[in-house]
């Protein structure tokens, strides 16, 4: 099973730069055209922030782009919301964010999860999208929802994919108040289950690390990159779109490979926040617990 994980689009309403001057659809153009050559791609995830303001639009275009290069590879596509993303607009474009799922929940408070099976394997999209914030939570729907599908394995084992990372890196302040605020809960969840992998983005930047013994992989994002050779209490993203691509069930599975787009611009700085700006940040959009 070889799955191009893409994330963090952030593609806007119409086809020009965005106000850090960056066209979003551009970089999302040309990693795909960077990908041209890949073969034998089975499934292609995206998860999250496809839509930089929520717009019909939007998701329109990242459906077209990646629906025309995963059509003759004959991939599925499965999306994820993620913080930047609307769920009605969502909706109405990707519908559940499988072409033919054969498991739906739509929640009360409208978080959409979905399963589908190809080559045996079995993907499952949850929706950690908190609407108005920055960080995420997989509900207690969801995670009950999860626990029936997995109550049942799969032929191959599952892959699951959402947008918040339930794990940080000591080096940026930010990812610890913004990925998922309940990793103890998915754990839970997951517990003694088939799940392979967890596959999520929204941190822009690659990342590995384990929750309840199951691999996690944080996909660098497609519209930018986080550097983090800045100070601690600081930040900076540069040009730079990545994508992944995840290979299971061979002797040495999960691999991640991780392509950067040859970007003649790629390095220079998208924006930078100093101590005071990313403090400002922290009070503005960080959970007032943690708990």
């Amino acid at each position: 099973m070889r799955i191009l994980h893409l994330s963090d689009t952030h593609v806007e309403r119409t086809d020009a730069p965005n106000r850090n001057g960056v066209n979003a659809t551009d970089s999302l153009r040309l990693m795909l055209a960077e990908l041209r050559h890949l073969r034998d791609v089975d499934a292609v995830v995206v998860t999250g922030d496809i839509a930089n303001e929520g717009d019909v639009e939007a998701y329109s275009a990242v459906r077209e782009l990646v629906g025309a290069f995963a059509q003759p590879l004959d991939a599925p596509v499965f999306y994820t919301t993620g913080n930047h993303d609307e769920r009605e607009a969502f909706g109405k474009v990707l519908g559940s964010g499988h072409p033919d799922p054969e498991g739906l929940l739509e929640t009360d408070a409208s978080e959409r999860a979905a399963v589908s099976t190809v080559g045996g394997y079995r993907f499952v999209t949850l929706d950690s999208l908190v609407p108005g914030e920055v960080y995420g939570r997989i509900g207690a729907a969801q995670l009950d929802w999860l626990r029936e599908v997995l109550s049942t394995p799969a032929e191959h084992g599952t892959v699951l994919a959402f947008h918040h990372p339930p794990l940080g890196l000591g080096l940026s302040v930010t990812q610890t108040v913004f990925g998922l605020l309940n990793p103890g809960e998915l754990a839970s969840a997951i517990r003694g289950s088939d799940v392979r992998v967890m596959l999520t983005g929204h941190f822009h930047l690659q990342l590995f690390g384990m929750l309840e013994a199951v691999p996690v992989w944080v996909t660098p994002g497609v519209v930018n990159r986080i550097d983090l050779t800045t100070p601690y209490g600081t930040e900076r993203a540069v040009r730079g779109a990545s994508a992944s691509l995840v290979e299971l069930g061979g002797p040495a599975s999960p691999m991640f490979h991780t392509f950067h787009a040859r970007d003649p611009r790629a390095h220079e700085t998208v924006y930078q926040l100093d101590e005071e700006r990313t403090r400002a940040v922290l009070e503005k959009y960080g959970p007032t617990a943690l708990g």
